[in-house]
């Protein structure tokens, strides 16, 4: 009998890059093959948000061969990889381990379907669209940052908040709001990560309600102050974490392997305390 080979790590990046073209990528940002060798065979990838030491150990433990990132390991240039340094680790492992390195992010944003539309859909939002749309090599196609839709039935902020507590995977950050509780939503405006530069994006486009993530003080606060929709900031893992549904999907089915999604919660913020004052906890 003869014994199918897996694919390999090249045929994996062929795969990738075919529904995520680095061309799409950002000019600041980093995507591609990280670590690898391109022969080596692919049984297991595992899908994460963030390679970072907990990722790569868990990467180890299922006996994964390839490691896909949403966010890149090495942004910004380094001049060494030593064992001494964090990313220096982290590669060294994955080597001794035999692990490759792939990461598609700012590619995988604007793709359609991309992180924004898995965001999308976890609202049930219909007649999406994208929320910028994309300019350049990516232009066209439906393809942008963010997405716009329609809930099926209209709700109050209130309400919508509470959905997005259940459909989005949990975190110790949970979901802030601004706005009127009772404020009646129908359009919403998503955004997987940081997404406070697109707030005039959600302004132009008249939704209801925009959900992001790393909103900053004075933005968020001359916002709503102009009358703008009302804001959902979620943890940022959270609001990409549903992509890897998609992504994990689209590689088993395509290459016949086994993808696994990684759910460990790699947003930084460990803690949370409702503030209340000395009089208010007498």
């Amino acid at each position: 009998m003869t014994v199918a080979q897996p694919p390999t790590l090249t045929d994996v990046v062929a795969v990738i890059e075919d529904r995520y073209p680095p061309a799409w990528a950002e000019d600041w940002d980093r995507v591609g093959l990280v670590l690898g060798e391109p022969e080596a065979g692919v049984r297991k990838i595992l899908c994460v948000v963030d390679c970072v030491p907990e990722t790569v150990d868990e990467a180890v433990a299922v006996g994964a061969d390839l490691i896909v990132s949403h966010h890149p390991l090495l942004l910004r240039g380094v001049s060494s990889v030593a064992p001494t340094t964090y990313k220096g680790r982290i590669v060294h492992r994955l080597i001794r381990a035999g692990i490759g390195l792939y990461v598609a992010h700012t590619n995988a944003d604007v793709a359609n379907p991309g992180v924004s539309d898995a965001l999308a859909a976890r609202f049930g939002l219909v007649d999406v669209r994208p929320l910028r749309p994309a300019v350049g090599a990516a232009a066209g196609g439906g393809r942008g940052h963010g997405r716009i839709g329609r809930l099926p039935q209209s709700t109050t902020l209130a309400e919508f908040t509470g959905l997005a507590a259940r459909v989005l995977p949990p975190t110790v950050w949970g979901v802030r709001v601004a706005g009127t509780p009772g404020r009646k939503i129908t359009t919403v405006a998503v955004s997987g990560g940081a997404g406070d530069s697109f707030l005039a994006d959600a302004v132009a486009a008249g939704v209801d309600v925009y959900l992001t993530a790393d909103l900053r003080h004075h933005p968020a606060s001359e916002f709503v102050a102009e009358g703008g929709p009302a804001l959902l900031d979620a943890a940022h893992w959270a609001t990409e974490r549903p992509w890897l549904d998609d992504l994990a999907a689209h590689l088993g089915g395509t290459l016949g392997v086994e993808a696994v999604v990684s759910d460990l919660d790699t947003d930084p913020w460990t803690l949370h305390a409702t503030s209340t004052s000395e009089e208010q906890s007498r």
